[in-house]
């Protein structure tokens, strides 16, 4: 179906949804690398005007990638929930975002719709609005999951702490856990990035974590952010897994080229539920997955299908609200600048997907971060963080000095959540926030306490050698 809007004699025409999407997105790289944006500020405002116009029916009856071929296509139309969609049916897309941005659209009403919501219709929406509608509407989004702890709060803010080293060493990685832990963070998840794909080495991280977290009985969860089926060969052996970490894409062929496809994701959830390894709620049901996503995935893997990147990116978090994750987060300026210039394309593609993934009811933190080859520096992450944490992200990562060491990017810092704790007045998960206070980390007002020698996590933290 051909799209068309007019702007005064001027007629500019969009030959499918698809088209009509790509041209409506705001600037960035990597639209420009796959040949779909806008070639004019003119054609993106025609895009725009006429997409506004469209109504939400029209992406049931459109398919940007086909049925047939694409398993995430077949996930998102299977599983569309008609009964929520009916409050909204009635709405073009310039409708869908005035009422997101009612006093109408309040928490429950969100929480009504979003199994209604499908990504494209997100990613619609997305398209029409500036940075501040896309924070308050987030922001009214809740989306709360538990394992160990509870996660997503009004008023809370989680950290995702992050020990890598670039040779696995038990003591460089221990070390940084007890830093981060000084520091007040680690409620989303101790979780680290291997240097290596070896599974007794896998294992011996899992039990690493697991001993410590046991030890100072911390209520929090870990993970290796290695291959899903590393993960599900470490669950065999009898490795104390707690959450099963995957990156995931928007299209059957990107996943493809992950290594994984639906029937992996869900083989593994249930790999993990059985454990039962949850203290927070019904273990048979908890939350045991955790996701990375990232804009750009779709097109570095040439398997965008036309589609533009923040699209593509929004429907990932269809495949991700299908297993209930306890944790996902886009991964924002990682790729790298092909794909988002700058720091005011990574700024505006964080709060995107933390609005999408809001909208669609998945739990989304973010990793405020940088390659150092982009045109951006930390003031830009400055910003990206605190618009994140005004619009209520669940988690951000807590990476030392903010240097990844290991995967060689500019992230967030221990520090950085103390800045947003203390700016915007945010908590930890309550279970996280007793268990500081009950160790003197923190006093009752959550400020992190002078760290003497002596204290006892540093007198029982018995770090291993330092390795050969």
């Amino acid at each position: 179906m051909r799209y068309r809007h007019s702007v005064g004699a001027h007629v500019w025409q969009f030959s499918d949804l698809k088209e009509l999407m790509a041209k409506a997105t705001p600037a960035r790289s990597g639209d420009d690398l796959a040949g779909v944006a806008a070639g004019s500020y003119a054609e993106r405002m025609a895009a725009r005007m006429c997409l506004a116009d469209l109504p939400l029916q029209r992406f049931l009856d459109e398919a940007l990638v086909p049925y047939e071929t694409d398993e995430v296509t077949r996930l998102i139309v299977d599983t569309h929930d008609r009964e929520a969609f009916a409050e909204i049916a009635h709405l073009s897309v310039g409708g869908f975002r005035d009422w997101l941005l009612s006093d109408a659209a309040d928490g429950a009403a969100l929480a009504r719709v979003h199994a209604g919501i499908t990504p494209e219709m997100a990613a619609a929406v997305c398209k029409l609005m500036r940075n501040q509608d896309l924070i308050l509407a987030a922001r009214k989004c809740r989306v709360v999951t538990r394992f160990r702890n509870t996660i997503g709060l009004p008023g809370r803010l989680s950290v995702r702490l992050q020990p890598n080293h670039p040779t696995d060493s038990p003591r460089g990685i221990a070390v940084s856990m007890l830093d981060g832990l000084l520091y007040g963070t680690g409620d989303a998840v101790i979780g680290i990035n291997p240097a290596t794909d070896s599974i007794p080495a896998l294992v011996d991280l899992l039990h690493l974590m697991d001993e410590v977290i046991t030890r100072f009985e911390i209520p929090t969860q870990s993970c290796v952010l290695t291959h899903v089926t590393n993960t599900i060969q470490a669950i065999e052996l009898g490795a104390p897994v707690d959450l099963v970490f995957q990156s995931i894409a928007g299209t059957e062929q990107a996943n493809s080229s992950f290594g994984i496809n639906l029937a992996v994701l869900k083989e593994a959830r249930e790999a993990a539920l059985s454990l039962k390894r949850a203290t927070v709620g019904d273990p048979g049901t908890a939350n045991v997955m955790y996701f990375e996503t990232g804009q750009g995935s779709a097109l570095s893997a040439n398997a965008h299908h036309g589609v533009d990147q923040q699209t593509c990116e929004v429907r990932a978090y269809a495949v991700a609200r299908a297993f209930a994750p306890l944790l996902s987060n886009t991964v924002v300026g990682f790729i790298g600048p092909e794909y988002l210039y700058d720091g005011k394309q990574i700024i505006r593609a964080g709060l995107e997907d933390h609005f999408c993934g809001k909208l669609l009811g998945l739990p989304l933190g973010c990793d405020v971060c940088y390659t150092n080859h982009a045109e951006a520096d930390s003031d830009d992450m400055d910003n990206l963080m605190t618009l994140l944490g005004a619009a209520g992200l669940s988690f951000i990562m807590g990476v030392p000095g903010a240097d990844d060491i290991m995967l060689n990017y500019q992230s967030t810092s221990f520090h950085d959540a103390l800045y947003l704790r203390d700016v915007l007045g945010l908590q930890r998960a309550p279970e996280f926030e007793e268990w500081l206070q009950k160790m003197n980390i923190t006093d009752r007002a959550g400020r992190v306490q002078p760290i003497l020698p002596g204290h006892h996590l540093l007198e029982q933290m018995r770090l291993p050698p330092l390795a050969a």
